[in-house]
């Protein structure tokens, strides 16, 4: 499960497109902005695979579609992403010391 999570925000468009409904509540598909821009096509397509997800929703105002994150979108994100030093990461807790041949 949180691979495909992870799958969809790996995309530099999805992620800008998360940080930015992660500091407002609601905003119109017409306020989204993406660096580099994206035709609306693209954009309606990352949107897509955001909302396959499960990490946005759209609600319909009008002509116009208002996104905004769902109520647990950035606590399963934190949830699927490892923290170093943990038994998750797979990493070691400790440096690890590698001797080279001489």
């Amino acid at each position: 499960m949180s691979v495909g999570l992870l799958a969809a925000v790996a995309d530099p468009i999805r992620w800008q497109l998360i940080s930015q409904l992660s500091r407002d509540d609601k905003r119109c598909v017409c306020q989204l902005r993406t660096e580099p821009e994206i035709p609306a096509n693209l954009l309606s397509y990352h949107l897509k695979v955001l909302r396959e997800a499960g990490l946005v929703v759209g609600v319909r105002r009008g002509r116009w579609i208002d996104y905004q994150l769902t109520d647990d979108a950035l606590d399963r994100l934190h949830a699927a992403l490892p923290v170093p030093g943990s038994a998750a990461c797979g990493c070691a807790t400790e440096p690890v010391l590698l001797s080279v041949g001489r």
